[in-house]
C-alpha cells in the first residue's frame, strides 16, 4: 500500500504514459454504477468467512418490508450501514453485513387481499387460508424483491449469499423455539385484555401501526337519569356516542363535593332493559375536566378497561370484530359503528338528553395506518408476553454498559420505556405469519410445541388460527439469522454483533424487543450464545447475560430542507430512486451521510443532491487534472523513493500535515458515530486545501516543458507528483465508505499496475499516519507561509473585485515577496491571483497595505485598460442601493424603542452589526465610484 516513506529524493523523470486516459471524458455516475456494483459482488468482496482468523464486525440489516420500497429513512440507515462495512472492511476486519427482509404480516396479507379483490373480486376467505398463503408466497416471489435492487443501486456492501427472510424455515425454527421457552417459563399467556382493533382488517395491531391525526368529529353531552335534572342524574360527554351502549358506570371523583351525596346511585340505561349504571368514585377522574363525570365502558376503551377491574364491573362488548354494533337486544344491533352514532344521537336527542353538541368538534384519533380507518378499542382474548422480567434484562444491559447507546441523551427514554413497559400482546388474527404453535385438545388441553416436538393428533384436537405479531420474530432477527438456535459457524464468529443502526423513532418497538428476546435466548440451555469473541463469557461479564448488539446507534429523521416532516398529505417526500437516476449514488449517499450525526434530524433538499454531485464531479475533474500531470503512487518495491521532508516545497509539507490532521479527525469522529463532522471535513479539505489550493500550487510546482525545465525543477515537479499522488490516494480511501463509486473510478485509474495494490479500493487498507505525514511534526514555518498566501491571494482577488477586474484578466502587480518571507511561493501567488510581474514601464494606478504574519506588505497592481467603466459603474451603483437599503431597514428597526424592548439582547447587536457593515460598504462603494473615470 502506500505506506512509501523515506529520506531519499524522488528521482526525477519525464512522465510516462497518461494515467487519464483510464478515465471518462466526463463523471457520469450511471454509466459506472451498476457495472462496479456487480463486479464487487462477482468478486465476493462482500461475503464474510466465518472461517477466517480476522477480527470479525457484524450489522444486521434491520429488515424491510417485503412489500416496500426504499424511502429517505432507508437511504440514511444504509448509508451509514455500508460506511460502516466498508470502513470496517478495509481496516481489516472480518464483516458481515447481512440482508434480509420481514414478512410483514399486515402489510403483506392487506396488500395481497386488496390485489386479489380487484383483479378477481375474491377476499382470503373466498380461498380458505392454505390456497391463500400460496397465493401470497406467489406475489412474494414475483414483487418481492423490490427493495434489494434498490440496495444495489445505491451501493450496499451486504452478504447477499446470506440474504435472510423471516418465515425461511431456519428462522421459524428460531421462532417455535423461542415461543416454547417463554411458554413453558410461564411468560406467554392467553388472556382477555383491551387491544387496538382494526374492524378492517379484523385483527389487532400494535401501537406503532396506529397513526393519530386531529379529525372533525362531534363532542355530544348527554343526560342518564332524570332528564329534568330535578331527580337523580349525571351528565357526560363523549365524542363516540355509540359506545354508550356499553355504558356500565358513570364515575366521579371521590372528592368532588358535588357529587359525594349521590355516589352509589344507580341510574338505568336507556336503552338496555334491566341495566342500572352505578356511580362510583374514582381518582382517576379530573373534576376540572367538562362536568366531572366520566361515563363507563369497559369493554370499549383502555381507561375505562382499568377502572372496571378496580371495580368488578360487567364488560359488555357491543361493537363486533367488524366494527358493527352486537349483542345489544336494541334495534341498533347490525349497524356499522359510525351509522350508530348518527342514529344513537337521535335516539337520544328523542328523548331529551342531548343538552349540547358541540359540532364540528376537532380531536384526535388514531388510525390504522395500513387500512387507514379510525381503530377500536376492544377487549378481545389475545395471547401476551409477560415482559416484566425482559424489560429489566434489557434495562440493566445498557445500565452495566454491555450495549452503549448513541447518542446518550436518548438513554433516558430507553429507561423510561423498559422500566415503565406493558404486557406485550403478540397475536395477529392474520393467516400470513408465524402460526402461534398451540394445540387445544378436545377435553381443555392447551399444548406448545417447539420446532422438534412431535404435534398433538387425533379426533378433537386443532392449532391455534392466530399468527404471531411481526414484531415477535424480528425480535430474534440478530441471532435467528445466524442460524440460532443451532451451533452455525456464523454464531461463533459474529455473534453478539457489533452495532445497530436504526432510527430513534423506533428505539422502544424494535430495538428494546430485540434486548429482551437476545438477553432471553441467552438464558436458555445450550443457547450457542455465548461462543463468540472472548469476553463474552457469561462469567466474564459477571453472570449477565449475553446481548445481541454491543452499540446501538440511533440517527435522526430525514425531514424536508424547511424541517418539515416528508408525508403524502404535503407532497413534500423525495424517493431515492429519483436522486439516484438524476445525481448518482454517491451524491445521495454523500448527502446523507454529511448530515447524519447522532440522534439529529437531517433536513435536506435538491440544492443538497446537487452539490453533492458537484462534489463528486470536483473530485473527478481534480484527479483527472492530477494524472494528467503525472500524480502517481509508489509501488511497494520502490518505497524508499518517496523524498525527505526536507526535500519537498512548503506547500507540500503543509498539505501532508493538513492531510494528517483530516484522517486523524475523520477517525476519530467516525469512532464516535459523528458522521456529519467526519464527512464535512472530508468536504471542505478536498474542495478546499487540495483542490483550491494544492493543485493551483502543484500547476507552478510542476514544470509545464520538461524537457527545458532544469534538473530542480524537475526534482521538485516529481515531488509535487508524488505528494499529489499520495494526497489523492488517502483521500480517496477516506471518502470512499460514503462515496464508493467515485472513489473506485478514481482510485483505480490512479493506482493500476502499481505494484502492491489491490484491484479494488473496496480491499484497499484504510489510511493511517505512514499515508500522510508519516508521523512527523506539523512544520508550522509551513502553516505559517500558507495562510499568508492564503489571506494575500484572497485581498488580491478582493480587490480586483472591486476594482472591477474580470476573473480570468490578468494584470501586473508589485510586492515585496521578500519581507513577507514568500519568495518560494511568489510564482503560486501570481498564478493563483492571476496577476504577473511588472515590466520597466509598471506604473500603479490602485495599491493596497496587507498586514501579514511577518510583515506590512503594499500590493500595487495597474488596472488601467483592464475595466469596462461602464459596465463597473452600473454594477456599483446596483451594489450602492442594495447597501444603502439594509442600511434603511437596520435604521428604522434601532429606532424602534417598542422593537428595542421587545427583541432579545443577541437579535438587537446583529442588526447593530449589519447596520455597521452596511455604513462600511455605502462609504467603500461611493469612493470607488468617485474614483472611476467619467467615460
Amino acid at each position: 500500500m502506500t505506506d512509501q516513506t523515506s529520506s531519499s529524493a524522488a528521482t526525477s523523470s519525464k512522465p510516462t504514459g497518461n494515467r487519464a486516459d483510464r478515465l471518462p471524458k466526463q463523471w457520469n455516475p450511471t454509466d459506472v454504477e451498476a457495472t462496479l456494483y456487480q463486479g464487487w459482488v462477482d468478486a465476493g468482496y462482500f461475503h464474510a468467512d466465518a472461517e477466517s482468523d480476522r477480527k470479525p464486525f457484524s450489522i444486521v440489516l434491520p429488515p424491510p418490508n417485503v412489500t416496500g420500497q426504499l424511502h429517505m429513512g432507508h437511504a440514511l440507515d444504509h448509508t451509514i450501514m455500508d460506511a460502516l462495512a466498508r470502513r470496517k472492511r478495509m481496516q481489516g476486519y472480518e464483516v458481515l453485513w447481512l440482508p434480509g427482509s420481514d414478512h410483514a404480516g399486515i402489510a403483506t396479507q392487506t396488500k395481497v387481499e386488496g390485489m386479489l379483490k380487484e383483479t378477481e373480486g375474491k377476499d382470503r376467505f373466498d380461498y380458505g387460508r392454505e390456497e391463500f398463503t400460496d397465493k401470497v408466497w406467489e406475489w412474494k416471489k414475483k414483487y418481492g424483491g423490490v427493495i434489494q435492487n434498490q440496495m444495489r443501486a445505491i451501493g450496499d456492501s451486504v452478504d447477499w449469499d446470506r440474504e435472510r427472510f423471516t418465515l425461511d424455515d431456519g428462522l421459524s425454527r428460531a421462532v417455535q423455539t423461542i415461543f416454547k421457552e417463554l411458554f413453558d417459563r410461564g411468560l406467554i399467556y392467553r388472556a382477555k385484555r383491551m387491544v387496538n382493533w382494526s374492524p378492517v382488517l379484523r385483527t389487532a395491531i400494535s401501537d406503532i401501526e396506529v397513526v393519530y391525526s386531529d379529525d372533525e368529529g362531534e363532542l355530544v353531552t348527554l343526560r342518564y337519569g332524570d332528564v329534568t335534572g330535578k331527580g337523580p342524574h349525571a351528565d357526560v360527554a363523549t365524542t363516540r356516542v355509540e359506545t354508550m351502549l356499553g355504558d356500565v358506570a358513570v364515575a366521579v371523583h371521590p372528592d368532588d363535593e358535588r357529587y359525594r351525596d349521590i355516589i352509589g346511585t344507580k341510574l338505568p340505561h336507556p336503552f338496555i332493559e334491566g341495566r342500572e349504571m352505578e356511580i362510583i368514585a374514582d381518582d382517576y377522574v379530573d373534576p376540572e375536566f367538562g362536568t366531572g363525570m366520566v361515563k363507563i365502558t369497559p369493554a370499549h376503551d383502555p381507561n375505562d378497561f382499568a377502572m372496571g377491574q378496580r371495580h368488578n364491573l360487567e364488560m359488555p362488548e357491543v361493537i363486533d370484530e367488524t366494527g358493527h354494533i352486537a349483542n345489544t337486544g336494541t334495534r341498533f344491533d347490525g349497524m356499522d359503528r359510525f351509522t350508530a352514532r348518527e342514529e344513537l344521537r337521535l335516539a337520544l336527542e328523542e328523548q331529551g338528553r342531548v343538552l349540547k353538541r358541540i359540532h364540528p368538534y376537532i380531536h384526535s384519533v388514531g388510525h390504522s395506518e395500513r387500512s387507514k380507518e379510525p381503530i377500536e378499542p376492544r377487549l378481545s382474548e389475545q395471547w401476551w408476553v409477560k415482559v416484566e422480567e425482559l424489560a429489566k434484562m434489557a434495562g440493566d444491559a445498557v445500565r452495566e454498559g454491555d450495549t452503549v447507546i448513541h447518542p446518550a441523551s436518548q438513554e433516558p427514554r430507553w429507561f423510561d420505556w423498559v422500566d415503565d413497559m406493558h404486557d406485550w400482546c403478540i397475536s395477529r388474527q392474520l393467516w400470513w405469519g408465524h402460526r402461534i404453535p398451540i394445540w387445544y385438545g378436545p377435553d381443555g388441553e392447551v399444548v406448545c410445541c417447539g420446532p422438534d416436538d412431535e404435534k398433538p393428533t387425533g379426533e378433537g384436537w386443532h392449532r391455534e388460527e392466530d399468527v404471531l405479531d411481526t414484531w415477535f420474530s424480528s425480535a430474534l432477527w440478530p441471532f435467528s439469522t445466524m442460524g440460532w438456535p443451532d451451533d452455525t459457524p456464523e454464531l461463533r464468529k459474529f455473534y453478539p454483533t457489533s452495532v445497530l443502526v436504526t432510527g430513534y423513532d423506533i428505539l422502544f418497538f424494535w430495538v428494546a424487543r430485540m434486548m429482551m428476546f437476545g438477553t432471553f435466548a441467552d438464558t436458555i440451555e445450550g443457547s450457542h450464545l455465548d461462543e463468540g469473541e472472548p469476553g463474552t463469557t457469561a462469567d466474564q461479564r459477571n453472570g449477565r447475560p449475553q446481548v445481541p448488539f454491543t452499540d446501538i446507534f440511533l440517527h435522526g429523521l430525514v425531514r424536508d430542507e424547511h424541517g418539515r416532516k416528508m408525508s403524502k398529505s404535503l407532497g413534500n417526500g423525495i424517493d431515492p430512486m429519483d436522486w439516484v437516476r438524476d445525481y448518482g449514488a454517491d451524491a445521495l449517499r454523500f448527502t446523507l451521510a454529511r448530515g447524519a450525526n447522532p440522534g439529529t434530524d437531517l433536513p435536506i433538499g435538491e440544492d443538497s443532491a446537487q452539490s453533492s454531485r458537484n462534489f463528486a464531479t470536483k473530485l473527478f475533474n481534480a484527479t483527472k487534472f492530477a494524472l494528467m500531470n503525472g500524480a502517481r503512487v509508489l509501488g511497494a518495491s520502490e518505497r524508499d523513493a518517496f523524498p525527505a521532508r526536507a526535500e519537498l516545497t512548503d506547500a507540500d509539507r503543509w498539505i501532508l500535515d493538513k492531510l494528517e490532521g483530516l484522517r486523524t479527525l475523520v477517525d476519530t469522529h467516525l469512532d464516535r458515530y459523528e458522521f456529519a463532522v467526519a464527512n464535512e471535513a472530508l468536504y471542505r479539505f478536498a474542495w478546499n486545501e487540495l483542490c483550491d489550493w494544492y493543485l493551483e500550487i502543484a500547476k507552478v510546482q510542476i514544470p509545464r516543458d520538461w524537457d527545458a525545465a532544469t534538473e530542480a525543477e524537475k526534482t521538485r515537479g516529481e515531488n509535487t507528483r508524488l505528494v499529489l499522488g499520495r494526497v489523492l490516494d488517502t483521500v480517496l480511501r477516506l471518502l470512499h465508505p460514503s462515496m464508493p463509486f467515485v472513489t473506485e473510478t478514481l482510485w483505480k485509474a490512479l493506482t493500476d499496475g502499481t505494484e502492491g495494490y489491490p484491484v479494488s479500493l473496496v480491499i484497499a487498507d484504510w489510511p493511517t499516519v505512514a499515508d500522510t505525514n508519516d508521523g512527523a511534526a506539523t512544520d508550522t514555518d509551513a502553516v505559517r507561509r500558507l495562510a499568508d498566501v492564503d489571506k494575500l491571494v484572497t485581498e488580491i482577488r478582493r480587490f480586483r473585485a472591486d476594482q472591477g477586474v474580470k476573473p480570468a484578466q490578468k494584470v501586473p502587480a508589485r510586492f515585496d515577496a521578500a519581507a513577507a518571507d514568500l519568495v518560494d511561493l511568489e510564482p503560486a501567488v501570481r498564478s493563483i491571483a492571476k496577476v504577473t510581474a511588472p515590466d520597466d514601464d509598471f506604473t500603479p494606478t490602485a495599491s493596497v497595505e496587507l498586514r501579514l504574519s511577518g510583515a506590512t506588505i503594499t500590493v500595487e497592481l495597474d488596472t488601467s485598460g483592464t475595466v469596462d467603466v461602464a459596465a463597473e459603474r452600473k454594477r456599483l451603483e446596483k451594489d450602492l442601493a442594495e447597501a444603502n437599503k439594509e442600511l434603511e431597514r437596520a435604521a428604522k428597526k434601532l429606532g424602534n424603542d417598542n422593537f428595542l424592548a421587545k427583541a432579545p439582547e443577541k437579535v438587537v447587536a446583529g442588526i447593530r452589526e449589519r447596520s455597521q457593515i452596511a455604513t462600511e460598504e455605502v462609504g467603500r462603494i461611493t469612493a470607488r465610484l468617485a474614483e472611476l473615470p467619467e467615460k
